[in-house]
């Protein structure tokens, strides 16, 4: 396999940049650290003006929307992280066959081979 040290130090920044996105519309769930939820609006809207709260509703409804977007990332390069230190970085998960150098360049969190890539999304996190 590849060496990995290159990978590992990507992957490492990537995690940071994540880290800090998802720390710009969310939060840590209190009741699950492994888990990001999105951050509510400082303040309360007034129930007078509906048109407040529907903004207010509007704006956490896309940053939940980010956050869902930036967590599977985050998961995925933490699952990543951890298949280096393990020594299993590299290989597709369905197959179990090296995964092409050329795709781990393009995305070293990938989790399987180029044959496998659409059925990446289907396996467990």
């Amino acid at each position: 396999m590849n060496d990995t040290t290159l990978f590992k130090k990507r992957l490492t920044e990537e995690l940071s940049l994540v880290e800090r996105e998802l720390k710009s519309v969310g939060q840590k769930n209190p009741s699950n650290p492994s888990d990001w939820v999105a951050r509510p609006e400082a303040g309360e809207a007034s129930p007078a003006d509906p048109n407040d709260l529907a903004d207010k509703f509007e704006s956490l409804a896309i940053d939940e929307g980010i956050v869902g977007a930036l967590e599977v990332r985050w998961s995925t390069i933490k699952r990543a992280l951890k298949k280096i230190e393990d020594g299993s970085y590299g290989v597709c998960e369905i197959s179990g066959e090296n995964i092409e150098a050329e795709r781990l360049d393009a995305n070293p969190a990938a989790r399987t081979c180029i044959a496998h890539v659409g059925e990446e999304e289907g396996l467990p996190a």
